[in-house]
Order: structure tokens, then sequence, then C-alpha cells
């Protein structure tokens, strides 16, 4: 019966959900193809004629500083579509470590509601406050200090930087901050129109962080209030440093993009990744992702890492060839950047934003037993009747009505991405006949009837937990 249930509903769905070449959604490829190059060239421009964006700069002058490019973005927000939602994330934040004094920080959010699941949010972002700083030489000896204003090292989340010394900002020069971070809020600004033109399942919420520089503050506060207010956040897709072709040392690449996530091999984040690398793929042939298989660059941070310490699934787009020079300096310009490169990462984000909005949620595959008296999160994974098969079992309450079914996943411990895909039906549990769920890793994911894929949940088995044992 389960067979015949099977084969019924793949003729609702399009034959290449079970085989590797995937549907074309023409709603994805319209989003993607609607991503225009000439607006992401005008933003970067005005982002970058405000002078300073820096948070201590002037909240109240109409043209300059931080108080001007926030509501900019607010007005460009609000200009595209009656559908969003837009407001401040307002916070008051002491003085403590890089915030050398006390300031009000207000993130710029763009919620797009969802048309079925309104509760299951979709996150882009990038920050728009922007920084010049220097390096400060540890002793009279160490070699390659530069001036205030001046380009200085990659700086870490702790404000040293690798060749030595401590960063230090310089709240009284410009910073255009146009690729780092001009590039990733015109991403955001840019997602934001074209995909407020239309509806989609999810709920996407646009956001504009600030105060990224200082430790990632305003992303930090957003995250851990989501969290507290019991948020269901499926994704974050954070843009930081997207403009930049050309690496400092004169290596060019403008046919990729990295995607960083967080270890382990089937994180949240990591699954996350693996959707994306397909989606972008698929729909911008031209461009390949690169994914990267730790949480961010060594020693540094961006805003997607808060959501990671919350427990939610994000990442973060990045060139693969940065420029130093340009980094946290006076020569962070437009002039310095490449708007076509910028643009092929934005239509990147605008396939696999679009994908996720369209998606059904994905099946749970953990539940709670007792045990012994305990409670217990386990997988619901096991080894069927025989003991030697694979049994998977997952759970979807109040499933989408366009829900085709199911697609079982399967990879070898030491590959990095999946490498076998059956559609299994409308049902919530199949058995693999003679398949070892010990060197394998198993997955699913839910499909709709045009052929919309959910983000995998993963069969993770929790640690073994420590025996306690009592001695004389």
């Amino acid at each position: 019966m389960r067979l015949i249930q099977a084969v019924v509903l793949l003729s609702a769905v399009s034959f290449a959900v079970c085989g590797q070449d995937k549907p074309i959604n023409p709603r994805v490829t319209e989003i993607v193809d609607a991503v225009s190059q000439e607006r992401i060239g005008e933003m970067l421009k005005k982002l970058e004629s405000f002078g300073t964006r820096n948070i201590f700069s002037s909240q109240d002058d109409p043209e300059h500083g931080i108080g001007a490019a926030r509501r900019w973005i607010y007005d460009q927000f609000r200009g595209y579509s009656p559908r969003l939602q837009v407001g401040y994330d307002t916070w008051r934040v002491k003085k403590k470590g890089r915030i050398i004094r006390d300031v009000e920080l207000h993130n710029v959010v763009a919620v797009l509601p969802g048309t079925m699941n309104k509760d299951r949010r979709i996150i882009v972002s990038g920050h728009y406050d922007s920084a010049v700083m220097a390096r400060r030489p540890q002793s009279p000896a160490t070699n390659g200090a530069v001036a205030d204003g001046a380009a200085a090292d990659p700086i870490a989340t702790d404000g040293t930087q690798p060749g030595g010394g401590t960063a230090t900002f310089d709240i009284e020069s410009k910073a255009p901050g146009a690729n780092d971070d001009g590039s990733g809020t015109a991403a955001v600004l840019e997602l934001a129109r074209v995909m407020s033109r239309h509806e989609w399942r999810n709920t996407i919420v646009f956001i504009a962080f600030t105060a990224e520089e200082e430790g990632l503050v305003g992303s930090t506060l957003y995250a851990r209030k989501a969290r507290k207010d019991g948020q269901i956040i499926d994704a974050v897709l954070n843009n930081d440093i997207v403009g930049d072709d050309t690496g400092g040392d004169g290596r060019k690449n403008n046919t990729s993009v990295a995607v960083y996530s967080e270890e382990p091999a089937d994180s949240l984040s990591r699954e996350l990744a693996r959707y994306i690398k397909q989606a972008c793929e698929r729909y911008v042939p031209s461009m390949r992702v690169d994914l990267v298989f730790r949480q961010d660059r060594l020693g540094r941070g961006g805003d997607h890492a808060p959501f990671n310490q919350e427990g939610y699934a994000a990442v973060r787009f990045t060139t693969p060839e940065e420029n130093y020079k340009n980094q946290h300096s006076l020569t962070d310009t437009v002039a310095n950047m490449s708007i076509p490169y910028n643009t092929q990462v934005v239509r990147e984000n605008a396939a696999a934003l679009a994908s996720l909005a369209l998606a059904p949620k994905k099946p749970v595959v953990e539940e709670e037993i007792t045990r012994q008296g305990r409670k217990m999160i386990v997988s619901m994974l096991g080894r069927g009747k025989t003991r030697y098969d694979a049994q998977l079992r997952w759970k979807n309450e109040n499933p989408e009505p366009d829900l085709a079914g199911y697609i079982v996943v399967m990879r070898s411990t030491t590959s990095p991405f999946w490498e076998r895909e059956i559609f299994v039906g409308n049902v919530t549990e199949y058995t693999m006949k003679n398949v070892s769920i010990d060197d394998r890793i198993f997955g699913v994911k839910a499909v709709d009837k045009d052929g919309n894929t959910s983000l995998v949940s993963a069969y993770i088995p929790r640690p073994r937990p420590a025996l306690e044992i009592e001695t004389y």
C-alpha cells in the first residue's frame, strides 16, 4: 500500500525531485532576474555619501552621519511596498568596551508577513554602521603600525589584530564603509524591493543591523530578544563584505561567493548552507557557492554569530577575496568595489531567500521519551525489526495543504553533501532494507506539489550521557 501511495504522489511532483536535477520554479527565477545592478550602484553611492555611519556620529544631521543613514534606509523600506511593516528596533546601550559612551542604537527592520506560515521567519541581513580603525603598536619595536584613519589588519572579535597591537576607533574621521558593509546593506534593500512585490508562504524579515563594528551589538540584542520571545527563525542569511572581487594580494574571483556555517557537520546552520548552495547554483549557474565549514574567518565574527549562539540556523555570505588595505579605512569606497560582483551575490541571495520563503516547514525527527525514569530527547532513527535495516520516522504537525510528501536523503559520514535522495510519499515512516545506520547520515525533508523543498532535518544522535559512578 505504501508503494502504491508513493507512486501516486510522485505524479503530483516534478519527476526531477527524485533525480539529481531539481525543478526550476518560475517565481524564483523572476525574483533573481529582477535584481538591478543599477539600483545597487545607486544605493552604494548614497550610503557612502553620508560620510560616516559610525554609531557615535551625528544623529540629527539631515545629510551626514548614522542618523541620516538610518532614516534613509527606513524610508527606502517604506517606499517599496505597503506590505512591508517597517520600524526601528531601538536599544539604549551603556558604555563598555568598544562602546566608548552611552549610546542609542537602532536596527532598521522590515517585515513581510507570510501568507500561510506567518510565525516562521526567514531573515536576510547586513550592517549599516561603519568604522575607521587604526592599529596601535604594542611597543616602539612593533613594525607595521599605521596612522589613524589608515588601513589596518583584519580585526578580531576581541579588538586585537594579528600583527600585534589593539584596534581603536577614529570616530572623527570619515568612514565610507562602502564594502563593509554598504554592500550587505544594499543587498538587504534590493532584496526587500523585489521580494515585497510578491506574497510568500513564510514571513521574511529584512534587517539592517547597527553596531556590528563594536562587537555585534545590534544583532546580539535582536537575537536574544527573538529567543526570549520564542520566535521561530528558520534561517538567517547575513551579508557582510560582499562587494569586492579582488583581494589585497591581487587575486581576482568574480565567479564564487563564500558561505560560512558553524560546526558540527549537521548543525542547523550547516544544513542551511547545503540548501543555499543547491538553490544558488540552480538559479545562478554562473556563480559557485564555496561552503566553508566554520562559523567565520579565523578570529573574526559577523552578525550571524549571535543567532548561532541562540540556537538558530545562520550563515555568512562574504567575498572569498578580501582586501584588508581597504577594510575599516578611508579607501573603503565604491570606487574600490565591484558593483557587478555585488549584484551577483545579491542574485544568489535572492535564489536562496525565495526558495526558503516558498518552502514547506521541515519535519521533526526527534522525540521525547522516558527511560529509566528520566526524560530524554532521542533521534527517531532505528534498526527496524530485523536490526539490520534503517528505519526512519518523523513528525509533521499541521502539514501544509499542498504538501506532496517527503524526501529521504542519505550520505556517507565523510561526505560533505547529501549523496542520495528518495521520494517516499506522504508518509511518516520509511525503512531502507539492508542499510546500516552506523556508517551513514540520514535526513528527511518535506516537498510540496510544486517541488519546493524544506530544509533537511538530519538524524543526529545525542551525546551519550556521562555515567555517574559511586566509589568507596
